[in-house]
């Protein structure tokens, strides 16, 4: 209200300062028809705006003029010299009233009673009595062109591009520190001017979003429904001029979503939801653009009723049946459709969407939607902010330049460094930034630009972050960062949804910004948002999400898939680098030896696929043909009968896949790595080497860690000794004496024959137990 009344007092006043004296020259002209007009409007807009604001006074005297002011304009009564004094004297009241008000003082209503009464036709002239007058207030704001003020950002434009040439000019040689010193203090006040006069044609949308409550509540009256709206963002500032071209399409989605998408409480009753409709309309700055999103938890978009409605216009049904998910959802734009069957004040004369979607795309903006059949709709508005100057980092692709938003980047890293890895996970790239796992999208490849650096060599990683989620983005370069001019590009280029403008950067070559939100959409990264509901009944409405799993092709033909959880990477490996030895394969990677799980014959193939997976504490190899794609696990899983390699079988797109027992995996071919789990077996005595060369193998097979030397306050589990030595080391400890011969030397021999494999792990094992116990 503050903002309202300040502009109304503007406005007055400007009015007023040119009023006096068009009153004057009326009265000597009487017959001057758009004088008398132009007098009639300013004490009709005063009249009501007053009743807006609640200023009651300058209502009655306004009122009273306008009166007047009709009966001249209609040829009722004729203008002499006691009307015009008395329309003088109404004025000039006004204006003590508006300075009044502006400086928060008080002014007494005194004498305002007979210059209403002066007005009267026949009435005796009155004077005005004055009640001192009140100091103006120093006006503190102007009113400009929007042509000046287009003119000013063209200007403020002009003066960073030749700010920032200036400076690339002086960097490419030796820079004289005065000069340097002056250039940084016109940086500094080129930036604040540039701040300035981007806001002077900014407005708050609240401009959009203040007429919706009442139209939402007349449109679903009139449909006998019932609405409620939320409205969030309302101090989003936006250029006045977008404002003004997005009224009409935010009016027509709005009372669209009443209309189709909200339904009838009778029929929201038997759908299970509350009768009462909610409708959702925000906005929020992201980068360089402003996104006003609208959100019902009505019906949502039915794509087969679209295509019914175009095939009865005479459309190809197989073409229409075969477009993807996204593209019939698109159908909505289609110029004539409309999925109403009647026509009525609201809707169904095919006329809408598509006009509203020519006029967001005119000003460089898209229309977004996120579809839930029978739980709602939500609209994505993208425009850009017409005239913007960002800070922005120039990328490279080949001998293509880019320029990305400074506050959409996390960090620019590169592929050599050593907590970086890029991995194929069923045809997708994948980047592990500091075991980050993230999707990684190469802007050449999504831009069809033709790249010099191919997949495995290193590269510039820019983590780029979208309300949504985060992704990677690969280019060649990193050039520069700069503060540019952003204006929208042509509809061809912005309707792409890939860019979010174009700029001319101080070297004089055109350059597009990126839309980082649609350079995901448009390599297929899909973010999952909820629709709306209800906070009340969130448990009952909302929906667990699957688990996402790897599913790959196995080498014994089937296919199956392993949660995506335990799968730490995919890597291809040379065969030459598995053996079967100890009894069971073993891959050489990395400087370590993994033990390797299959299910089917490696075979005579060169080069072997395999999953790297880890619960925390093991790694496990398993050997695969193919890596075919990332998918999400129903909740229905048919159990196996038996323990084993499959867990279960679940319904992947009609088709039934097996899916990997974790517990088989780890149970099977994992081992522990935490040196304190495995019991150590110190050798003691082993002075001919027998012991290390025999038993040590055959020891650390069955688990344990066996070493010759205790380490500085390390205990052995169990000492292994011969027995025909006198004593052993670490005699405290559990001890197990070998002896030569196969028969003992008597019934107290406690001796174990050294080529007794079995007897010598049991009693290992029973002395382990022993000293825990």
């Amino acid at each position: 209200m503050d903002d309202l009344l300040q502009e109304f007092i503007a406005e007055t006043r400007e009015t007023l300062e040119a009023l006096s004296g068009e009153i004057v020259a009326w009265e000597a002209h009487p017959e001057d028809r758009a004088r008398l007009d132009a007098i009639f409007r300013f004490v009709h807009t005063v009249k009501g705006s007053c009743g807006f604001l609640d200023l009651p006074r300058l209502g009655r005297l306004s009122h009273s003029a306008e009166d007047v002011l009709a009966q001249v304009r209609s040829g009722d009564r004729k203008p002499d010299r006691a009307l015009v004094n008395a329309v003088l004297a109404v004025v000039d009241r006004i204006g003590e009233l508006v300075e009044a008000i502006d400086a928060g003082a008080s002014l007494d209503d005194t004498g305002e009673d007979l210059l209403i009464a002066a007005l009267a036709e026949g009435s005796a002239e009155v004077a005005q009595a004055s009640n001192g007058a009140i100091q103006r207030v120093a006006s503190r704001s102007v009113r400009l062109n929007v042509e000046l003020l287009d003119r000013m950002m063209s200007g403020m434009s002009d003066m960073v591009l030749a700010r920032n040439e200036l400076a690339r000019r002086l960097r490419q040689g030796e820079i004289d520190p005065a000069v340097e010193a002056a250039l940084e203090r016109l940086s500094l006040t080129v930036g604040e001017m540039r701040d300035t006069v981007t806001r002077t044609r900014m407005q708050k949308i609240d401009a959009l979003f203040s007429a919706l409550p009442r139209m939402v509540r007349d449109t679903a009256a009139g449909l006998g429904k019932s609405v409620m709206l939320q409205v969030e963002g309302s101090d989003v500032e936006l250029d006045r001029e977008m404002i003004e071209v997005m009224r009409d399409p935010l009016v027509h989605i709005v009372r669209n979503a009443i209309d189709h998408g909200i339904e009838s409480p009778a029929e929201r009753r038997a759908a299970a939801k509350r009768e009462n409709g909610r409708l959702s309309v925000s906005a929020r700055q992201s980068g360089n653009q402003i996104i006003v999103e609208i959100a019902d938890d009505g019906r949502g978009i039915d794509t087969e009723r679209l295509i019914r409605k175009l095939i009865a216009q005479g459309r190809n049904e197989r073409e229409l049946r075969a477009l993807p998910e996204r593209a019939k959802l698109d159908l909505i734009f289609q110029p004539g459709l409309t999925s109403k069957d009647e026509v009525s004040d609201i809707s169904g004369r095919g006329v809408g969407m598509d006009i509203v979607r020519a006029s967001i795309e005119q000003i460089g903006g898209r229309i977004d939607l996120d579809n839930a059949p029978g739980k709602g709709l939500r609209i994505a508005i993208h425009v850009p902010l017409t005239l913007s100057i960002i800070s922005a980092i120039v990328v490279g692709v080949s001998k293509q330049r880019f320029a990305l938003p400074r506050q959409a980047i996390e960090e620019i890293v590169t592929e050599r460094g050593d907590q970086i890895r890029i991995d194929m996970l069923g045809g997708s790239r994948i980047a592990t930034v500091r075991d980050r796992r993230i999707p990684l999208v190469d802007l050449g490849e999504l831009l069809g630009i033709e790249h010099r650096q191919a997949f495995g060599e290193a590269q510039m990683l820019a983590i780029v972050s979208v309300s949504e989620g985060s992704y990677a983005l690969a280019v060649d370069t990193v050039l520069d960062n700069e503060e540019l001019v952003i204006k929208p590009a042509s509809p061809a280029v912005m309707t792409t949804g890939v860019y979010a403008g174009q700029t001319l950067p101080d070297s004089g070559l055109p350059m597009l910004m990126l839309d980082c939100a649609g350079m995901a959409r448009a390599a297929g990264l899909i973010f999952h948002r909820d629709t709306l509901h209800d906070d009340e009944d969130e448990d009952a409405v909302g929906e667990t999400p699957g688990t996402p799993a790897l599913l790959f092709a196995d080498l014994d033909g089937k296919r199956r898939a392993v949660p995506l959880a335990i799968v730490d990477r995919v890597e291809q490996v040379e065969s030459a680098s598995v053996r079967f030895s100890a009894g069971s394969h073993r891959l050489s990677i990395d400087g370590r030896i993994l033990p390797l799980a299959a299910q089917g014959e490696v075979g005579t193939r060169a080069k072997l696929s395999v999953l790297r997976l880890k619960d925390g504490d093991n790694e496990v190899a398993y050997a695969i043909d193919e890596a075919l794609d990332i998918v999400i696990l129903p909740e229905e899983i048919a159990p196996a009968r038996e323990p084993g390699p499959v867990a279960g079988v679940v319904l992947l797109d009609g088709e039934q896949v097996e899916l990997l027992d974790a517990f088989w995996v780890f149970g099977e071919f994992g081992s522990d790595d935490e040196e304190d789990v495995a019991p150590v077996c110190l050798l003691a005595g082993d002075s001919d080497g027998w012991m290390a060369s025999f038993v040590r193998p055959m020891l650390e097979a069955a688990g344990y860690r066996v070493v010759t030397q205790l380490a500085s306050g390390e205990t052995a589990a169990v000492v292994l000794t011969q027995s025909d030595l006198a004593e052993a080391d670490g005699a405290a400890m559990p001890v197990v004496r070998l002896r030569r011969r196969k028969a003992p030397r008597g019934a107290s021999d406690d001796s174990v024959y050294r080529y007794d494999r079995m007897g010598l792990l049991s009693a290992l094992e029973a002395r382990v137990a022993g000293g825990r116990a």
